[in-house]
C-alpha cells in the first residue's frame, strides 16, 4: 500500500479580548483577556485539529464544527479533538505524532506546556511522548507580538492503523 503516511498542517488566530477565559491547548491560563471564538478559542487544539484533518483529506475544523453552528457554541475543543481523532480512527488513521508552536507575548507558556501535551494526548488518545508543544513570542511584531493575538501552528503525521 502506498498510502501509509500522510502529513498535515494547521495554523489558527484569535485575537484575545476582555472577559473571555483563556484555554490554550485543553488547559485554562491565568490571563485578563482570552481568546475571542465561537467554541472556546482553544487556537493551538484548533491548530492541531486542522493538521489532523488536513492529513486525513476530511477537510478542516470549519467545515466538521462549522462556527455558525448553535451546537459548537463555547465547546470546549479538547471534545472537538477527541471527535476528530474518532473520525480518523474510522477512516483507518492512527496519529503517530503532533508537532506545534504557539505564538504568544503573555502569559509565559513554559509552566503549562507538559499539561498541554497531557491534556491534548488525553484528547487524542496517544501517548504524551507524541506530542510536542513549542512557546515562541513575537519580539513585538504584528498582532501576536502587539499582546493582541495569539497564534497557533501545527504539524501531524498520520500513519495506516494495522
Amino acid at each position: 500500500m502506498t498510502d501509509m503516511l500522510r502529513v498535515g498542517i494547521g495554523y489558527d488566530i484569535h485575537r484575545l479580548v476582555p472577559g473571555r477565559r483563556f484555554v490554550l491547548g485543553g488547559v485554562a491560563l491565568p490571563a485578563e483577556r482570552g481568546p475571542l471564538g465561537h467554541s472556546d478559542g482553544d487556537a493551538l487544539l484548533h491548530a492541531i485539529i486542522d493538521a489532523l484533518l488536513g492529513a486525513a483529506g476530511l477537510g478542516d475544523i470549519g467545515q466538521r464544527f462549522p462556527p455558525g453552528d448553535p451546537a459548537w457554541k463555547d465547546a470546549d475543543s479538547r471534545f472537538l479533538a477527541a471527535e476528530t481523532a474518532s473520525a480518523l480512527r474510522k477512516q483507518g488513521w492512527r496519529i503517530a505524532n503532533v508537532d506545534a508552536t504557539v505564538v504568544l507575548e503573555r502569559p509565559k507558556l513554559a509552566p503549562y506546556v507538559d499539561a498541554m501535551r497531557e491534556a491534548i494526548a488525553g484528547a487524542l488518545g496517544i501517548e504524551t511522548a507524541c506530542v510536542s508543544v513549542k512557546a515562541k513570542t513575537n519580539e513585538g511584531l504584528d498582532a501576536a507580538g502587539a499582546g493582541e493575538a495569539v497564534v497557533a501552528q501545527a504539524v501531524a503525521l498520520l500513519e495506516r492503523a494495522e
